[in-house]
């Protein structure tokens, strides 16, 4: 039985890392690691910028009232 989920972690240390390939191992779970990132560089410095402007209090607040006529 193969199942559609797919799970990604992001461990922050050796330890944690050691901990999530016991556990996989454990239950023999095939897994793989890379060291890439899916996501477009570029990309993730427009988003990571963007959460900094926002912080600064540079953000524009949108109500979501505006949206309610696109799903009807």
């Amino acid at each position: 039985m193969q199942s559609q989920d797919v799970f990604i972690a992001h461990p922050t240390n050796k330890d944690q890392i050691n901990a999530l390939k016991a556990v996989v191992k454990a239950f023999k779970i095939d897994f793989e690691i890379t060291k890439e990132n899916p996501y477009n560089p570029d990309f993730v410095k427009t988003v990571l910028d963007s959460e900094q402007e926002i912080k600064k209090g540079k953000g524009v607040k949108v109500s979501s009232k505006g949206f309610d006529n696109l799903w009807k």
